[in-house]
Order: structure tokens, then sequence, then C-alpha cells
């Protein structure tokens, strides 16, 4: 049976809940503990990206059954100011803000499957799927 919840991001509390929340859906889909830390990094630099760079926003957590394979999946949106060359905001080290630049690199190498749309002036949707 899918399980669906979402949640908002507005303030570093809201991280923590997301990292939380994304343990929990972790554990319950089946995951062993490299994966739960895996999909958890991940969410909490999209969850972290979506308070700093877009202003707050909302997550949408997922589990996913297909055929005889489950997982996660998370989707992340804000109403930020968007991003303008998502080619280079994917590479180590580019920054817009104080950050070292590896979370949205970072995100994709932890998932299986990786998505980002952004519309400058709209706002991102990032969406992130682990498979076990």
């Amino acid at each position: 049976m899918q399980k669906i919840e979402e949640m908002d991001i507005q303030s570093s509390a809201d991280v923590v809940l997301v990292r939380q929340a994304v343990r929990q859906f972790a554990i319950e889909v089946g995951f062993g503990l490299v994966d739960q830390t895996k999909i958890v990094t991940a969410a909490s630099e999209l969850a972290r990206n979506t308070l700093d760079y877009g202003g707050g926003g909302t997550v949408k957590l997922e589990t996913l059954q297909e055929g005889g394979r489950r997982g996660l999946r998370l989707t992340f949106e804000d109403q930020g100011p968007g991003i303008a060359d998502i080619e280079m905001a994917l590479k180590d080290g580019f920054t817009t803000g104080g950050g070292l630049g590896m979370g949205l690199g970072g995100a994709k190498r932890l998932a299986n499957e990786f998505e980002i749309e952004s519309v400058v002036g709209e706002g991102t949707r990032v969406i992130v799927v682990r498979w076990r």
C-alpha cells in the first residue's frame, strides 16, 4: 500500500523533521542502513536548499512499489528565484550562497533517479528516487 506525506519546509526545525520522516519511510520500505543514510542525506541537502535558496517550500514523500521492488520518492518544491543554469548548479563547488556547493550534485549521486525543473522567477522542483 502506498504511503504519502507532505511537509512544509519553512525553518531549520522543519529540515530536521524532514530528515526524521524520510528515515522512518526508508525503514518502512525496508532499506538497509546504507540506503537509509543515502536517502536521508539527499533529503537533508535538498530540504536545506529549499529553505536557503527557495525561501521555503514543501516536500512530498511517497513509498513506491514497482513489480518486485520498493522505493521512496521525494519531491521538493519551492516558489523561489529558480536556478538560471541547472548544469552549473549540479557541479561540485558551485554555490550562490555560502555553502560548499555539494548539495544538488551530491543529492543526484545519492539517488537512483534524479530530476530537476526550474524556472527563473517561478521556482524549482527536484525529484529523487531511491530503490532497494
